[in-house]
């Protein structure tokens, strides 16, 4: 079942399954890809920052982000059944 980033459970780790365009940043779709959040990579939410939850801290192979929701409302996720989360 695919869901996306901003929505992920802290801890698990997710595949990524693509980017959702967005209208209002036409380059938001190339921007998170040259960080590498690419299709079939690995992503775990980190922490949720407070107030709002915004931004959120995820890591993505060795490298850790502070993505804003908005960012992460792009990204979709699927569970990573290599780690046994469903």
């Amino acid at each position: 079942m695919s869901s996306h980033l901003h929505s992920a459970r802290t801890g698990v780790h997710y595949r990524i399954t693509g980017i959702d365009d967005d209208p209002a940043v036409p380059d938001r779709t190339r921007q998170l890809q040259e960080l590498g959040f690419l299709r079939g990579e690995q992503v775990v939410l980190l922490r949720r920052t407070q107030p709002g939850n915004d931004p959120m801290v995820v890591r993505i192979g060795l490298s850790t982000f502070a993505l804003r929701r908005a960012e992460a409302a792009r990204i979709r996720i699927e569970a990573d059944p290599a780690h046994g989360h469903r």
